[in-house]
């Protein structure tokens, strides 16, 4: 089993990482674009396999596809933040050409690989990867939901003071303020969280959920990355283990909730095919109003990238 990460930035770096100390594979593989930037995050992280306990081999490549060849998986980090003066649509067509180009060459060198993308803005590079991969919908999907509910869910730990292993959350729709969280699918250790909660406190969670990459942006000047790259990686891990795991992830709708030829977070089992299937709710009809608005946000920005003649 092999893995590659591609991108060893903060998130990336965390990915591989996480992914080494599960061991999820006989070997991960961090690249690059930076020289020898790839190669020292992973001597570090192999460094400390005998103090954690794992025999993964990690390894790093500045720009060598080569050395990914044949992964079962490859995750995908790729990208630029955005930076002052730079228009939504500048961004888009930046990161756009570098996930373009970053996926053609995992496919060319790992054509059976499924693909996780984590490249803001996360569903319209989703839509870019799987235009330039050209493999099923199902093999190529990206990683937002899983970070939002993790989100959701430590923040309602510490209100009702649980264990957030107990929380279980559903939350759907594009990766930031027009995400939708459902509280209606949110139980703890299966009790409806509404029976603990007050609804004024619970909004407030659903709306410190939806700026919860803002909020670690103004504290810490960054974006995160501890929570995205292991987000990242359990992703990764229901696809090498085979575990069946029902996930919200970015996936391609083709009719799904009333919606069709767009990349939006929905619920999933994802598996070794990757997913396997995509779980329609029973939506009632204030959160179907909610599903639609962030519908059309996401796909103005699709878009923008059919503009961009990709």
């Amino acid at each position: 089993m092999k893995i590659s990460v591609i991108g060893a930035g903060n998130v990336g770096a965390t990915c591989a990482d996480v992914c080494a100390e599960k061991e999820l594979a006989n070997e991960v593989v961090l690249l690059d674009i930076k020289e020898n930037f790839a190669e020292g995050k992973a001597l570090d992280i192999w460094e400390k396999s005998p103090v954690n306990y794992y025999d993964t081999r990690i390894t790093g490549s500045t720009n060598d596809y080569t050395k990914t060849a044949d992964s079962d998986v490859v995750v995908i980090t790729s990208g630029i933040p955005r930076r002052p003066g730079m228009s939504r649509d500048d961004l888009i067509k930046t990161n756009a050409g570098i996930v373009k180009s970053v996926t053609t060459q995992v496919v060319e060198h790992s054509p059976n690989a499924k693909i996780i993308v984590v490249s803001n803005p996360l569903d319209v590079m989703t839509y870019a990867a799987y235009l330039s991969a050209k493999k099923p919908s199902t093999e190529v999907f990206g990683m937002a939901g899983i970070l939002d509910t993790a989100r959701y869910r430590s923040f309602l730990s510490l209100e009702l003071n649980v264990s957030p292993k107990d929380i279980q959350a559903v939350l759907m729709g594009g990766h930031g303020d027009t995400m939708v969280p459902l509280p209606r699918y949110t139980t703890v250790s299966g009790i409806p969280v509404t029976e603990l909660i007050s609804a004024s406190k619970l909004e407030q969670i659903v709306q410190r959920t939806k700026k919860g990459g803002g909020e670690i942006v103004n504290l810490l000047g960054t974006s995160a990355w501890y929570a995205p790259g292991a987000s990242a990686a359990q992703m990764v891990e229901a696809i090498v283990r085979d575990q069946k795991r029902i996930f919200p992830c970015c996936a391609w709708l083709e009719g799904q909730y009333g919606l069709s030829d767009m990349y939006l977070g929905v619920p999933v089992k994802l598996g070794k095919n990757g997913i396997e299937e995509i779980i329609e709710l029973q939506l009632n009809e204030a959160e179907k109003e909610l599903l639609k608005q962030s519908a059309n946000a996401v796909k103005s920005t699709l878009n923008i990238l059919d503009e961009l003649d990709y």
